[in-house]
């Protein structure tokens, strides 16, 4: 694994451990469906930290339960879960791996790591942005982050699609991200 120090330090996260907040965090996505509406879901079981150094280095890393997905239909819940899709019992967790935070701006980054879902690891680009920290009632100091990006579900074996009579397909290939983290600093 490398890590890439950014060139100037990320003066929106302090240096230390941020662990992910489930309770007051969001993982999710939409694909088209019929190429006429976005299908949305979310994963219910997900965890994660933030690792920045004196230096203003920044690793990120995440797991997500691919069980605990959940688009509010049990049906297609059921099929995602099975072996056309995630076949979340053979492979229970969808991990990313940072390998490189890129500044844009100075609370906008592209992240760069290794996604792995389907027991299929791919390189991707994500974008995020900091929204600023907090200090919560209970003296717990938090950073507020949003992530997106896209990836085509065949990249990673997720190839189930039957063609339409038109020509189009069933499901989209791409998938958009969206991630919407609060993460705490520990100690």
């Amino acid at each position: 694994m490398r890590i890439i120090e950014t060139t100037r330090p990320c003066a929106a996260l302090a240096a230390g451990t941020w662990t992910i907040d489930p309770a007051h965090s969001y993982v999710g996505f939409r694909v088209k469906h019929l190429g006429l509406t976005d299908v949305r879901g979310r994963f219910a079981e997900f965890g994660g930290s933030l690792a920045v150094t004196a230096r203003g280095a920044i690793h990120a890393e995440g797991t997500v339960t691919a069980a605990s997905v959940d688009t509010g239909q049990p049906q297609r819940d059921g099929h995602l879960r099975g072996v056309e899709f995630l076949d979340a019992a053979n492979h229970p967790q969808i991990s990313f791996r940072s390998t490189m935070f890129e500044p844009l701006g100075q609370a906008t980054f592209r992240v760069i790591g290794d996604l792995t879902i389907h027991g299929v690891t791919r390189e991707v680009s994500l974008d995020a942005e900091i929204s600023g920290t907090e200090q919560d009632l209970w003296g717990q100091t938090r950073v507020g982050l949003a992530v997106s990006g896209r990836i085509d579900r065949a990249d990673y074996g997720l190839d189930y699609g039957p063609l339409l009579e038109s020509g189009g397909v069933l499901i989209g290939r791409t998938i958009t991200l969206s991630v919407d983290i609060s993460a705490v600093r520990e100690g």
